[in-house]
């Protein structure tokens, strides 16, 4: 697997320097996959618990109501390796870029919570597809998932500059040099290919259609926001946001007699979307 990086991802002056520090710089749902992607494949290496009880299995969910499967199966990197360091470094890298670099926007301005319903969006379409593939990839898909974001990434930020063993190129190019030298030294890529097959689908619903078409087929639930609030998340001020939060007003309003159009109206010029208008007018990038 080669390494790839933005060019401009280089430590400066006053940023983390232990692993303590860069650990807890990271944002919130960066943090918390690479925390518990780093302790799996650490149990999973040491035998402390097999990597099997991580693997989805639908049998064993729906059977024996081992429900953790459905999410320890994007939280397992693989075996001691030198692809897995890679993994475990590209899961970092551009989760982080995306997250804190504003993801596209749909429902909560760009921010985490937008984040988090790509994610999610992902994960499920991910298990969904699985069946049709499962010849071809195993039934873990962090790889699958660290993919995901480094295409979305590259759709997002496409003149950024990235680099692949120090060959410099614009980042819409980046995941297709991945796959291509993932390729050449022989290693499988079906993981990595399902990956940006499900990122270029959300790229298409979330950014091509609302431009193209003028309709807005993903919205970031409510719930996410309710969490996360509007914007980069901030726990104090995550109160405060949801207090203003677009969709909470959209749905009191609905809830009311008469307020329904007043409410996609408020919700429309908070969010940067254009309820029923088609697009989104503020805030998209």
């Amino acid at each position: 697997m080669p390494v790839a990086a933005p060019a401009d991802n280089v430590q400066g002056v006053g940023e983390p320097a232990g692993p303590k520090q860069m650990f807890d710089a990271l944002p919130i749902i960066t943090r918390a996959w690479f925390g518990i992607t780093l302790m799996l494949t650490l149990a999973g290496n040491f035998g402390i618990l097999s990597p099997y009880y991580y693997v989805f299995k639908w049998d064993d969910i729906i059977g024996k109501f081992e429900v953790w499967r459905f999410a320890t199966c994007f939280c397992y990197a693989g075996g001691f390796d030198f692809n897995t360091l890679i993994a475990m470094y590209t899961l970092v890298t551009f989760s982080k870029n995306y997250e804190t670099g504003g993801p596209f926007n749909t429902g909560a301005g760009g921010g985490t919570a937008d984040f988090a319903f790509a994610m999610l969006f992902a994960a499920a379409t991910m298990l969904v597809t699985y069946p049709f593939l499962m010849s071809y990839i195993p039934p873990l898909f962090c790889r699958n998932m660290i993919y995901f974001n480094l295409y979305i990434w590259s759709r997002r930020h496409p003149t950024s500059q990235a680099n692949v063993w120090g060959m410099p190129m614009k980042a819409i190019y980046l995941p297709f040099a991945y796959l291509a030298l993932t390729i050449f030294m022989g290693n499988g890529y079906f993981d990595q290919l399902h990956g940006m097959v499900v990122g270029h689908l959300f790229y298409f619903l979330a950014d091509v259609v609302p431009q193209v078409y003028g309709k807005d087929l993903l919205q970031t639930p409510l719930f996410l926001i309710d969490y996360f609030g509007v914007g980069q998340y901030q726990p104090d001020q995550a109160a405060r946001e949801t207090r203003n939060n677009p969709w909470q007003q959209r749905a009191a309003a609905n809830t009311t007699a008469g307020g329904a159009s007043s409410g996609a109206s408020t919700a429309g010029s908070r969010t940067g979307h254009n309820w029923g208008g088609g697009g989104r007018s503020l805030g998209r990038d």
